[in-house]
C-alpha cells in the first residue's frame, strides 16, 4: 500500500528569502537528501512554491510507502536542518490543506517495487 499526499503549507510572510536558502540548502545537498529517503520510505518527494493572492505557499507532493520512519524521528544532520528551516519558515496558524487524489497514474510494475 502506498501512501499519495499534496499538501499545501504557507509561508510565513517575511520569510521568503529564507525558502530560497532552504531550497538552495535541499538542492545543495540531493546526496545526502536522497539518503535519508530511504528510511522513510518515501519513494517521490517533490516541493512547489506558489505565491496567490499576495501570500506564499509551499506544496509537498510525495508517494511514500508504509512503515517508514517519520523525518522527525530521524537522527539525520540533513533532516535536522530541514526541519529547522521548517519551524522558521511555515506558518502554523495556517491550516495545512490536503488536496483530494482524484486519479492515481502510476504503471503496476512500478507499483510493485514500492511496497
Amino acid at each position: 500500500m502506498i501512501n499519495i499526499e499534496l499538501t499545501r503549507f504557507r509561508v510565513i510572510k517575511g520569510k521568503s528569502e529564507k525558502v530560497d536558502e532552504w531550497m538552495k540548502f535541499l538542492n545543495d545537498n540531493m546526496k545526502d537528501v536522497l539518503l535519508t529517503l530511504e528510511g522513510e520510505k518515501m519513494y517521490v518527494e517533490t516541493i512547489f512554491r506558489e505565491i496567490l493572492d499576495g501570500e506564499e505557499y509551499l506544496y509537498w507532493y510525495s508517494v511514500q510507502g508504509k512503515g517508514g520512519v517519520e523525518v522527525e524521528n530521524s537522527e539525520s544532520w540533513i533532516d535536522k536542518c530541514h526541519l529547522e528551516y521548517w519551524e522558521e519558515c511555515i506558518d502554523k496558524d495556517f491550516r495545512p490543506k490536503d488536496l483530494d487524489v482524484q486519479v492515481v497514474m502510476i504503471p503496476e510494475k512500478i507499483q510493485e517495487k514500492m511496497k
